[in-house]
């Protein structure tokens, strides 16, 4: 196989009902020099056989079987054997437009960005529903990115991996990966780190993903509400450390903490939404 331009990332899990839906839109794309990592995570559905039957189709597919251990180790491991100039992130469960690929990567070669972000739709009940929040083609600084992401505090549009283009060098530069104890918003936190090393920032309104809101089993016991609230808590400290970082938290500070009641209000916590925590109002 000749060298990949792009590497999809594909992490699996039990999944089997949604997977076929998922390969094909990869299969269909209008941009043919991808490689496909697809991380079999220990699933027991059907879910290996059936990505098996898809490596045994198409040369572009590779399958890494392994115990399960969580998303952000899939992840971890597809990194570790991608070999793309790029790196995009589909959710099994999930699929992309037949263009979604060929114009994440126009935009990333015509503009040098290090970082694409493209609206998305949010499928509900057969209907799919466009989502984003950056309007307009727009090419923008680290600093001017930051400064929209302000404005839409915990919104899946800046928080997901899927909707976006990555470039591996920056990843691989900074050794970039995810935190294998997290499982929960831990690709917001791999985008808070990424963000500190892009110089260019490129959006692009066309809707390029369809994304199934699924039932989640985070809100299953009072522990799994309390790790909730916990990893909130964790990823408002490092949302703030990259304002900091950019020398923009003096001027955005209050836009800044609006991120801990969006995060407290969303459909997860609600019910238990935290007190601001002492160590957050000294600050």
């Amino acid at each position: 196989m000749s060298q990949p331009l792009v590497s999809i990332i594909v992490p699996v899990y039990n999944v089997a009902h949604y997977l076929p839906q998922c390969l094909d839109s990869i299969l269909g794309q209008s941009y043919p020099n991808f490689e496909v990592l697809l991380i079999n995570d220990g699933s027991t559905d059907g879910s290996g056989e059936i990505c098996r039957s898809y490596t045994e189709r198409d040369s572009r597919f590779r399958l890494i079987d392994k115990p399960n251990s969580g998303v952000s180790d899939s992840r971890n491991q597809a990194l570790d054997q991608a070999r793309g100039k790029y790196l995009q992130f589909v959710d099994a469960d999930d699929f992309l437009a037949p263009q979604a690929t060929e114009t994440l990567l126009h935009t990333a070669e015509s503009t040098g960005a290090d970082l694409i972000i493209s609206h998305f739709y949010r499928l509900s009940e057969e209907r799919a529903a466009p989502k984003g929040h950056i309007k307009g083609e727009r090419l923008l600084t680290r600093a001017e990115f930051a400064e929209e992401m302000v404005k839409a505090p915990a919104n899946f549009y800046y928080g997901v991996l899927w909707n976006k283009l990555y470039r591996r060098s920056v990843v691989e530069a900074h050794h970039l990966r995810f935190d294998r104890e997290v499982n929960w918003c831990e690709d917001f936190l791999f985008n808070l780190e990424y963000i500190q090393y892009t110089r260019l920032v490129s959006a692009t309104p066309e809707p390029l993903y369809y994304y199934r809101k699924r039932d989640t089993s985070l809100i299953n016991s009072n522990i799994s509400l309390r790790r909730t609230v916990a990893m909130k808590r964790q990823t408002f400290i490092r949302y703030k450390q990259l304002y900091q970082k950019l020398d923009l938290y003096d001027e955005q500070k209050a836009e800044v903490y609006r991120y801990l009641i969006a995060a407290a209000g969303d459909s997860i916590v609600s019910p238990l939404a935290p007190k601001l925590p002492s160590e957050f109002e000294k600050c």
